[in-house]
């Protein structure tokens, strides 16, 4: 509703409205910044600044705070801390307002609507301080968020009723649920104060709401390790407590372990006392009584229950027990049987085999010596040196084979070691080689040493000599003046080059640097049994490409290990870095692994 009549109201009020009204969206923040300056220039008596607070809602300017608190401040001038300034402006003219005409509308549309506004750019403000990366930005979110706050605390401490509407929201509990602990330490205040505010909102709230609350709560206790967090979660617990008994009952039976919980990870944190009193609410001696009885009534129940069953099963099967063990039992003896009846048959048959194979062989001894009687004397002697020489080749190979192979299991330690010390010295060698070229600077420059008088004159008579065969064009001045501002041109390219270039050589030598840290790493490492928790994460690389290639190199060379030894045979001191990949899957590359124990 607009006064009909301006007389009595604050000629500063009327000329923002009208600039407000002519101005565009971009400069409305703006402007209305000035309702501070206003509001701050009026005396302390409570008619005069009630009235001023009736003039700026008739002329629509608390409205105005409202929606534009829903814009982007990223393109306005003074950006999230105009927004945080605004928020504040808006709940000081809300609190200690009463329409006299309007109240209804003012109660049901505009306070909830200004309580909304708040709490979204709340969220947005909380989102744009978990984004932020600098310091000083983060520094000035976190301000203008802690503003907002604050002024939803005071808005809602000035109109009782909003305390409902703020816990039923569903940006509010956005708001509660995050991990960071600055912004989550200032919402769990929040909800303190809530319940300060209106001790019996927790009554009015619906259940799915006020579990949902206390399920982040909970989480809260269970996950962070911060006092902070603890101490803020504690006490919003214990008002949480004290509002109703039927809330304790509810907490007790949805959160079984919450008391090992909290007596286990908060015990000596520094809030003993708050942590104390939580458990005296939470778990009190008549409930322990009652859950302990409850608990031995459900114990006896179920084992009452189990004895039934199993004394029910066992007399079910007796009447099948005998005929069963008589089966098992005869099936048992034909087994037996069956087994001795084959073990004969098979030492039969391998006796037959075995009489076989001996007739066989004094056939063939029969007929070699039938032969030998028809071969004449000079080809039996060749023969049997021939025979004798074909033995000897044979025993000398298996000898040499068995030797050869004793020789080989022998030295397969040494050989390894071996191998284990090229791979080491190849590293130390690269490594100190590049230590030394990091440590080599250019020498400083020397000047030129002094000239001789006898040197001056014959350098003064090559330098006219030269002059004389080959004698320099004559330059105007206006060339001589373009040559030189070309050579000044040149010079500031190549000073504006040279910074470059230096910056180049800094980022190599950074480089260079952290290769170096990291094989100082490597060479230092304990093997992988004496490996710890704190290794693992000094080793683990963060970038998603290198841990990849990492495994991947790993699942090679554990491939490479597991081939038969007549493969690798011949490849001890092959260079980690050429192994052949014609049999794997995956192309190797080498992956220096420090330690010096055996894996």
């Amino acid at each position: 509703m607009r006064p009909d009549e301006s007389s009595d109201v604050n000629p500063r009020i009327l000329s923002l409205a009208a600039e407000v009204a002519d101005s565009s969206e971009q400069y409305v923040p703006v402007l209305l910044l000035q309702l501070k300056e206003i509001l701050e220039g009026v005396s302390a008596r409570d008619k005069e600044l009630k009235k001023l607070k009736q003039d700026v809602y008739d002329y629509d300017l608390i409205q105005y705070c409202v929606l534009v608190l829903k814009q982007d401040y990223s393109r306005i001038q003074g950006g999230w801390a105009t927004a945080a300034q605004l928020a504040e402006i808006l709940s000081n003219c809300c609190v200690g307002l009463n329409p006299e005409e309007e109240a209804e509308e003012f109660h049901s549309k505009v306070l909830p609507s200004a309580a909304d506004s708040l709490l979204i750019l709340a969220r947005r403000l909380q989102a744009r301080f978990t984004r932020a990366v600098k310091d000083e930005e983060k520094t000035d979110y976190f301000r203008s968020f802690r503003t907002v706050t604050d002024s939803i605390c005071w808005l809602f401490g000035g109109h009782v009723q909003l305390t409902q509407q703020v816990m039923q929201s569903g940006h509010f509990l956005q708001l509660l649920l995050t991990d960071d602990v600055e912004t989550e330490a200032v919402m769990m205040s929040v909800l303190q104060n809530i319940i300060r505010v209106n001790s019996v909102v927790l009554m009015k709230t619906d259940e799915k709401t006020v579990h949902a609350i206390l399920d982040e709560l909970v989480y809260k206790l269970s996950s962070s390790t911060n006092p902070v967090i603890g101490i803020a979660a504690t006490k919003a617990m214990i008002l949480i407590a004290n509002c109703h008994q039927s809330i304790v009952k509810s907490i007790c039976n949805r959160y079984k372990g919450l008391r090992l919980l909290l007596s286990k990870q908060w015990t000596g944190k520094g809030f003993d006392r708050e942590l104390g009193q939580l458990l005296d609410l939470l778990y009190s001696r008549t409930y322990q009584q009652n859950q302990s009885q409850r608990l031995h009534h459900a114990a006896c129940v179920i084992q009452a229950a189990w004895k039934a069953f199993q004394t029910r099963k066992r007399i079910k099967r007796l009447p099948k027990a005998v005929s069963s063990l008589q089966k098992s039992f005869r099936e048992k003896k034909e087994r037996q049987l069956l087994l001795l009846e084959r073990q004969r048959g098979e030492e039969e048959l391998r006796r037959q085999l075995q009489l076989q194979r001996q007739r066989a062989i004094r056939e063939f001894r029969q007929r070699q010596l039938d032969m030998l009687e028809i071969v004449p004397a000079s080809l039996v002697d060749r023969h049997m040196r021939e025979q004798e020489r074909k033995a000897v080749v044979l025993i000398q190979k298996q000898w040499r084979g068995h030797k050869e192979r004793k020789g080989f299991h022998l030295q397969k330690q040494a050989l390894k070691q071996f191998k284990a010390a090229v791979t080491l010295q190849r590293a130390a060698l690269r490594f100190l080689e590049k230590k030394r070229n990091a440590r080599k600077v250019l020498s400083p420059w020397k000047g030129p040493k002094g000239l001789t008088d006898a040197r001056r004159l014959e350098l003064k008579k090559q330098v006219e000599e030269h002059i004389a065969l080959h004698p320099a064009p004559l330059l105007s001045e206006q060339s001589s003046k373009e040559l030189h501002l070309k050579c000044q041109e040149m010079l500031a390219q190549r000073l504006m080059k040279r910074h470059l270039h230096r910056k180049a050589e800094q980022h190599r030598e950074a480089l260079r640097a952290q290769i170096n840290t990291d094989i100082e790493l490597l060479m230092n490492a304990p093997g992988l049994k004496a490996a710890t928790e704190k290794e693992l994460d000094v080793f683990t690389s963060r970038s998603v490409p290198v841990a990849a290639r990492a495994k991947q190199s790993h699942t090679t060379m554990l491939q490479f290990t597991r081939w038969p030894w007549w493969k690798k045979l011949g490849d001890e001191f092959m260079d980690p870095e050429n192994i052949p990949d014609d049999n794997l899957d995956i192309e190797f590359e080498s992956l220096y692994l420090g330690g010096n124990e055996k894996v």
